[in-house]
């Protein structure tokens, strides 16, 4: 294998050192300084600071008049041979102190427990939820300036993982993960969508965004956290320890993610869906990325139950988001909103929830960068929960008072039909800390909202419905001001819930007016008939 000079790497493939990140690096198009010259060999290139020595014949004087010269022909900025992987890895020196552990969450500052990123533990001693605690001291030596210009010097490189838009915060989720172990599909970067018409004709706001999580690897926002658990699972595998597989239970999105990650890796996975409760779309990703699925005559908090008996009898690692290494990559969503408005903080920011895990990760990475000095504030989080699957809103609206789950009813938002949500503990501290809100959505106020949506430019799931829908209640109560800067998190694309698009414009809904359907027009194969129908579309739409 060819070696080449550390030179050669690019800064955002270091680690961060204080004395030595430039945040506004050269562009590589400017000319070097006259006192540094470029040596060449064939394995490897470095730059010289020694000055050219004076030539003492005034006629071999060059005149400085510029000349065009020919552009030369690009090299590879690595051996041919060497992947970026393998640069990474030849490249990556541990030098930093950062590091993270799993501790009971929420638990009393006095509380020792803790348990390395290593052990296979999912709950802690008394049987509550994990969280991953990062060592604050050790990323506080580095000012908010500097961590904002560390990530944006990463956005749309494709040096390893940084390219990422979770591992272009590596120090943040996974800090002592070796590079080479990390399984990603460079999710992440997902954009953020002004959404003027919707905003401007249906709200009457201005500042109105859409967060198209579902614009990723495997179409939804859990391959933000699937990259860091798969990840870290193969290193567990690496280290030997006993790991046949990964497992999860799943209404679609989580079985696509690990799925896709595990095959990557060369992972086996194991895949529990409730029979008959899922979209066709949802069901082909786990089966065509090689899973062993298993459809079980239950719902999914049926099927949650069993593989977390499974989990503690055989040596298949629970890639749930009980599991909080999911969480680490899902906040970094929120820190890349922060990014892409400039490190400004929005009003307001509404998100889907099912099993919660998600508002929680939310939260974590907005307070991350309070902390860290990147942002002074907080967002206001909205959770937005299907009535027919609400037991987060129903705890809301009794004041917080005993959490009772509920038996889910079917919801056209899949994703979010649970009643025992795995992280309601992790949600309540969320939204408590944030003056956060919990609001619902009915079945067909879901279906209008994701249908006005899509007839303003947009396509999307269900489940943005019911986030479309919470915010359209707190816009008419007056909640939410038209000026206020508002993102709504797209969390899965529309392409994989086609048929509840299908069955809406078909107004083929039981119960259901479907007041924006758009079903085709069946007309005589004839001009004139084409033509009388035109002519009245195009009136009607004159007149609106």
């Amino acid at each position: 294998m060819n070696m080449f000079s550390l030179s050669q790497a690019s800064p955002c493939s270091l680690i961060p050192n204080p004395q030595s990140f430039n945040p506004n690096p050269r562009p590589q198009q400017l000319p070097l300084p006259h006192s540094l010259r470029i040596i060449s060999s064939n394995n490897s290139t470095k730059i010289s600071t020694q000055t050219p020595t004076p030539d003492p014949d005034p006629s071999n004087i060059i005149d400085p008049t510029p000349t065009p010269t020919p552009t030369p022909k690009l090299k590879h900025r690595r051996p041919a041979e060497v992947n970026i992987r393998q640069q990474a890895h030849l490249y990556n020196p541990s030098t930093h102190n950062f590091s993270a552990k799993y501790v009971p969450f929420n638990a009393s500052p006095s509380s020792t427990e803790s348990y390395s990123l290593d052990e296979i533990v999912y709950r802690s001693s008394d049987g509550s939820l994990l969280d991953v605690q990062h060592d604050m001291e050790a990323l506080k030596k580095f000012d908010g300036d500097y961590w904002k210009a560390l990530f944006d010097s990463r956005i749309g490189k494709t040096t390893w993982p940084y390219g990422s838009g979770v591992w272009s915060k590596k120090e943040w989720v996974l800090p002592e993960i070796d590079s080479d172990h990390i399984v990603s599909a460079f999710e992440g970067n997902s954009n953020l969508f002004w959404a003027e018409r919707f905003g401007k004709d249906i709200l009457g706001m201005n500042d109105l965004w859409v967060k198209n999580c579902g614009i990723s690897h495997t179409g939804s926002f859990k391959d933000l956290g699937m990259t860091v658990l798969v990840s870290q699972v193969n290193r567990l595998r690496k280290l030997g320890r006993p790991v046949v597989g990964v497992g999860c239970a799943s209404t679609g999105d989580t079985s696509a993610a690990l799925s896709a990650y595990c095959a990557a890796a060369g992972i086996p996975a194991i895949v529990f869906l409730p029979a008959n409760r899922i979209s066709i779309a949802q069901l082909v990703q786990p089966i065509a990325n090689g899973a062993f699925v298993l459809s079980i005559d239950t719902d999914f908090d049926g099927c949650m139950k069993l593989i977390r008996e499974v989990t503690a009898e055989l040596p298949i690692y629970l890639a749930n988001s009980l599991n909080s290494l999911r969480l680490e990559g899902q906040k970094t969503a929120a820190i890349e909103i922060l990014q892409q408005f400039d490190w400004e903080v929005p009003d307001w920011v509404i998100v889907p929830g099912g099993n919660l895990g998600n508002i929680y990760a939310f939260y974590k990475g907005f307070q991350m960068c309070k902390e860290l000095g990147l942002v002074d504030r907080l967002p206001r989080l909205v959770c937005a929960q299907a009535a027919n699957a609400n037991p987060l809103y129903l705890h809301y609206k009794s004041g917080w008072s005993d959490f009772k789950a509920v038996t889910a009813g079917t919801t056209f938002a899949s994703a979010i039909q649970i009643g025992d949500p795995v992280s309601i503990d992790r949600a309540v501290f969320a939204l408590k800390n944030c003056n956060g809100i919990v609001e619902e959505a009915s079945e067909e106020e879901l279906m209008d909202a994701m249908s006005q949506a899509d007839l303003t430019g947009m396509f999307v799931c269900p489940h943005t419905g019911v986030a479309l829908s919470a915010l359209m209640k707190l816009r008419r109560s007056g909640v939410i001001a038209p000026t206020d800067r508002t993102v709504v998190v797209s969390t899965a694309h529309g392409l994989k819930f086609t048929q509840s698009k299908i069955d809406y414009h078909s107004k083929d809904i039981a119960d259901m007016a479907c007041r924006f359907a758009n079903p085709p027009v069946q007309v005589k194969n004839n001009f004139g008939s084409v033509m009388d129908v035109l002519k009245t579309y195009l009136l009607r739409k004159d007149k609106s």
